[in-house]
């Protein structure tokens, strides 16, 4: 019988993560033969690929030859993987008993749902959020829902969202393949946000799952300079790629104001490496537009009502 679920978990020198992550995965409430779990090592040199081989037989694992970055890693895990509904899973988080079945259930009982959010929540202080459920925002910033609020039963309610982040994301495979999956180009940060727009913008819907609980070490494998650039860059590509021309036209505004702000924030904050990072991500996603531009479509299955509705 081939296994329902696939959870793809990339990594890369993260055995002491692993080692935390992969037990929970292993007391999963739901059936342990209706799901596989495949490790994509992105060619670590911690001795991570014969480490899982002793200590997690269980475990699937995909070694790759060099080291190709995150998205990589996740697209080399979703072409090994059998199942109907792809996880997406960081390394740097352990789940709760019920966490993979709150998500299948989601998903099995909204069928326009083409993904599934977690509750995520801080590894460190497992009474505060780290997202609901991602959010896009008029100015072209995504959010996480709840960010830094203390849980207190306020976001206990499923309900549709613009997309899951995916640290802890399922993905009905139809809708994953119709979508064109993570863009290899973005190498890592906003994969999520680019393919919540490409599977939004094709009438596939997120589902956030409630009962999906999930910590999250904040940086665990990330971060820093990386985050900051990448971050940096990637927003604006995804911003020109995915967002439709009328809603272009009705927002440049609060887009370009943003992107000031953050510019200007770090220009105050020049002594620091991570907001020098930011600033050459802001310089290599406008000089790649042009590019980024020609990767267009203008073809929506949905409204741009629909769309709108969906921005914060």
């Amino acid at each position: 019988m081939l296994p329902f679920v696939s959870i793809i978990i990339p990594t890369y020198n993260g055995k002491a993560l692993l080692g935390v992550c992969l037990p929970a995965l292993r007391g999963q409430s739901f059936p342990a033969d209706r799901f596989e779990v495949i490790v994509v090592d992105d060619a670590s040199s911690d001795g991570t690929v014969e480490w899982l081989a002793a200590q997690f037989p269980w475990v699937q694992v995909a070694a790759l030859a060099q080291n190709s970055g995150f998205i990589a890693a996740c697209n080399a895990g979703v072409a090994a993987a059998r199942g109907e509904v792809l996880v997406l899973l960081n390394n740097d988080t352990e789940a709760e008993p019920g966490w993979l079945a709150a998500l299948v259930t989601a998903l099995v009982e909204h069928p326009e749902a083409g993904s599934a959010a977690s509750k995520m929540l801080l590894f460190d202080r497992r009474d505060t959020l780290h997202t609901a459920g991602d959010t896009m925002g008029r100015d072209g910033i995504p959010r996480n829902r709840g960010v830094w609020q203390k849980d207190a039963g306020q976001y206990d309610q499923e309900r549709w969202v613009f997309g899951p982040c995916g640290g802890a994301a399922a993905y009905r495979r139809e809708a994953w393949q119709q979508a064109g999956g993570f863009d290899p180009a973005l190498w890592m940060y906003l994969e999520d946000v680019d393919l919540a727009w490409r599977l939004q913008r094709l009438g596939w819907r997120a589902i956030y799952a409630p009962e999906a609980r999930i910590y999250h070490q904040l940086s665990a494998t990330g971060g820093g300079v990386l985050a900051s650039y990448y971050t940096g860059r990637n927003t604006l590509w995804v911003i020109a790629r995915n967002w439709p021309g009328p809603l272009l036209r009705r927002h440049w505004r609060a887009i370009v104001a943003a992107q000031g702000r953050i510019a200007w924030d770090a220009l105050r904050a020049w002594r620091g490496e991570a907001a020098r990072a930011r600033l050459r991500g802001q310089l290599a996603g406008l000089l790649g537009l042009p590019r980024v531009w020609r990767q267009r479509s203008e073809t929506l299955e949905v409204s741009v009502d629909y769309l709108e509705s969906l921005l914060v």
